[in-house]
């Protein structure tokens, strides 16, 4: 088993910058992580963009949507930014025979009290079980495209009601 691994960009790899006095996407911190947790399977990572989702357009989805179906595995983790993640995973709806997990975090991966790590790790599990089709795991769940809102007040993911 391999697991492919896209970066769209997001609060997951973003990095504060003093000079900025803002945070901007960086690069990846998916390979650090897994390598920290000291992971047992393949796995590969691709930076695709480096956006906040509240910048993604209609092209950097289909863009994302091209790398997905491209590529040969058939197990795939997307870290994203969660504003527009679930836009994102129902643009993925159509894509066939793969497993797709789509994950984030609501602070910066590079900080203590980030939930980047465990959202990750949901994902790496999610991604071995789940039939095929197209998910989010972050917030301790699983969901679909379909039942999910960010409850941005609360600061987490929730089914819809």
């Amino acid at each position: 088993m391999k697991i492919k691994f896209f970066a769209v960009g997001g609060t997951i790899d973003k990095v504060y910058f003093d000079a900025l006095s803002k945070y901007e996407v960086g690069e990846s911190n998916i390979g650090d992580i897994l390598k920290d947790a000291r992971v047992n399977f393949k796995y590969d990572v691709s930076s695709i963009l480096k956006k906040d989702s509240l910048e993604m357009t209609d092209k950097d989805r289909l863009t994302i949507r091209q790398a997905v179906q491209d590529e040969p595995n058939d197990k795939i983790i997307i870290t994203h930014g969660t504003d527009t993640m679930i836009e994102t995973a129902k643009a993925l709806g159509t894509v066939k025979n793969k497993v797709i997990v789509l994950t984030g975090a609501m602070e910066p991966a590079k900080f203590k009290s980030s939930d980047a790590i465990f959202n990750l790790g949901s994902a790496v599990a999610a991604v071995q079980i789940l039939p095929n089709g197209v998910y989010l795991a972050i917030s301790g769940k699983i969901f679909t495209p379909e039942n999910v809102r960010k409850n941005r007040i609360l600061k987490l993911f929730e089914e819809k009601i």
